[in-house]
This record gives C-alpha cells, structure tokens and sequence, in this order.
C-alpha cells in the first residue's frame, strides 16, 4: 500500500515545480523547515530502537487531529525500500541524513506534497513545508498553523531561555530554517558567485548544494537558507533571507545582461548548443542534462529560447534524476542503462514541446 502510494507521485509532477510562484524564473522553492523534539523522549541520535518505535507510536495518530494534515499518508520507513528513499530525497521530501538512519523512523506525505514530514531523523520533528518561487511567508503561514496544532497535543521540549532544544546546537531557539533552491547562471558565468557566497555567509546565511546539507551544487542551483535560530523570531529570519534573496535576484539579473553585453554570440551558441545536444543526444548523464538545462533556463529568462515553459524544465531537472527514472521505468537499472534511458525522455519531452 505504501510503496504503491510513492509509486503514484512518480507518475505526476510535485507543484513546487510548476514555476508559478513569485520570480520563479530564478527561484524554483522556497522552504521553511521546523525541527521540533518531544519532552521526556531521547533525541534521535541517541535513542536506541525501542525509543525510536515509542516515539512513532506516539507521532503518528497525532497527525489525523492537525486540520493540514488529515490529507496525506504516514509511512514508516520498513515499508520504503532504497530506491523508494531515493527517489523521495531527490523530490526534496527526505534529507541524505533520513536515508542514512536505519529503521525506526517515518514520514508524512501530504496529498500534493507541499507538507511532509520526517519523525526520527536529527530530531524526532521535522516539519517542511515547500512550494513554488518566492513564497516563503506563505510556507511559514502554513507551518506555523501546523506547529500550533501540534505543539496542543505534543508537549515540546522547550526551554523559557534558549527556545526549542535540538539535537544540533544550530538549531536551538526557534528551530527554523528558512531556504530557497535559486537559479543562478548569470553569477557563475561572470565569476562573482563567489564573492555573492562570501558576503552572504557573513551576515549568517549558509549556501548549499541542491538536495541541501552536504551535497554539490547541480545545473547552478543554490540553496541558501539560514545559519542559526536563536536570538531572532521567525519572522526575523525569514524577512532576512526574503531581503538578501532579492538583492541575489537582483544581482543574477545584472550578471545576465552583463553576459549578453559582453559576449552575446558565446551565449546564444551555449543555449542553442544545449537544446541541440538534449534534443538529439542517445545517452545523457544526469550533470549533463542539468548543466544543459540551466543553459536553457538561462535561454528562457533572456528571451532568447521560448520553446518551452520554466514549469517543463523545472520538471525535466527532477525526473530525470536516477531514482525517478527507475521508478518511470518500473525496474531497477545500472549507469549505462539509466544514460540511455534518460536520453530517450528528454528526446520525447522536446519533441512534444515542438507541438506548442
């Protein structure tokens, strides 16, 4: 029942992609996660099997109470196989941590995917609320009428000092993190985003790669979220990040013209070149076609392609990634065989853009 339930999210587009959100021609998510712990239980890291179980008996008949939660499904993770998990963490609903965690541990799934929910991971809490472009005071609006339900029924592990307690001293206080997954060729065409990473990690922001924490950047996508909780409100962080994220946009914008200022025929040659290759090639890598894409998004954002939509490419980025190949093919693959098969879709893809 379950793995049939992830099966059918394989078979439809999850709507943080659909490009409709504010600048979603350089924002593709915004997120705000809530770590949360309960009182009188171990942490994760430090509860042993039995504990863990304890605390998913305890979670999980909560969520058909939370009025945002009684759509959706709660799996544990005996039931999500590997391939199940990856395919999860590349639809951004698990970490690379969930993964590695062992048994123990589940997860929420809301119907249209915009909540989710892990039990057990760094904290027996983490709430995530994800959706298109700039949006994150929607996200937040979201989660904080969820964390209100909940915190009702659970007896959070709080302290009248430091704020929610967490198993990493980061997130200690408000117990959120506020991030958006950013586009931005411009910048690293140009060679200032290192210095754009520079400036905003002294002001207590963090970048990260495009499944978060630990991960490469992919295609130019960025996740830039904050550093620590404590000290601030919410609202302090996320008008923060919203702030120092428009100055980026910003920033992107006058890096791109820069670029077709300066050398408009290398550009217009990088993103015809891309369409070419994606649109003819018979074994595409997965960096090769999120390179290529962020080429063509580029394409899209300075007028120069209009083939296709931010919504066609956004998903193009997600499915074809290694996981959410096998599960479109129904059947476990090697590299060789995924290459292929990957080039294939986007041929398909392109050509049905052609109809448009």
């Amino acid at each position: 029942m379950e793995l049939s339930f992830i099966n059918k999210m394989s078979g439809k587009s999850a709507p943080w992609l659909d490009g409709e959100g504010p600048d979603s021609f350089a924002v593709l998510s915004s997120r705000i996660r809530l770590a949360r712990n309960i009182s009188d239980f171990p942490f994760p890291p430090s509860a042993d099997t039995e504990s863990r179980a304890k605390i998913l008996d305890f979670l999980s008949p909560t969520f058909d109470k939370v009025t945002l939660l009684k759509d959706g499904k709660f799996i544990p993770t005996a039931d999500i196989d590997n391939l199940s998990q990856k395919f999860l963490m590349e639809r951004h609903l698990i970490s690379p941590e969930f993964m590695r965690g062992g048994s123990g541990r589940g997860l929420f799934i809301g119907d249209d995917e915009k909540i989710s929910i892990m039990l057990n991971e760094e904290d027996h809490i983490r709430l995530q609320v994800i959706s298109s472009g700039m949006s994150l005071n929607e996200c937040w609006e979201i989660a904080s009428k969820i964390d209100d339900e909940l915190s009702g029924l659970i007896q959070y592990d709080f302290n009248d000092r430091f704020g929610y307690l967490t198993s990493c001293p980061t997130n200690v206080g408000t117990g959120l993190r506020a991030s958006v997954l950013i586009h931005l060729p411009g910048l690293v065409h140009t060679g200032e985003i290192e210095g754009v990473i520079a400036n905003i990690s002294k002001i207590g922001l963090v970048v990260r790669g495009f499944y978060g924490e630990g991960t490469d950047v992919l295609g130019n996508l960025f996740q830039i979220s904050n550093q620590t909780t404590l000290g601030r409100t919410e609202e302090e962080i996320i008008d923060s990040l919203v702030k120092v994220t428009r100055k980026i946009i910003e920033n992107e914008q006058n890096a791109q013209e820069q670029l077709m200022s300066s050398a408009p025929d290398q550009i217009e040659d990088k993103i015809w070149r891309s369409y070419g290759i994606l649109s003819h090639a018979r074994v595409l890598t997965s960096s090769e076609v999120m390179n290529m894409l962020s080429a063509l998004r580029l394409g899209l954002s300075l007028g120069i392609i209009d083939k296709f939509s931010y919504r066609e490419l956004n998903e193009l980025l997600i499915i074809t990634q290694p996981a959410h190949l096998q599960k479109y093919m129904s059947k476990e693959m090697d590299n060789v065989e995924r290459d292929i098969v990957r080039a294939n879709l986007v041929r398909q893809r392109f050509n049905k853009s052609e109809e448009f």
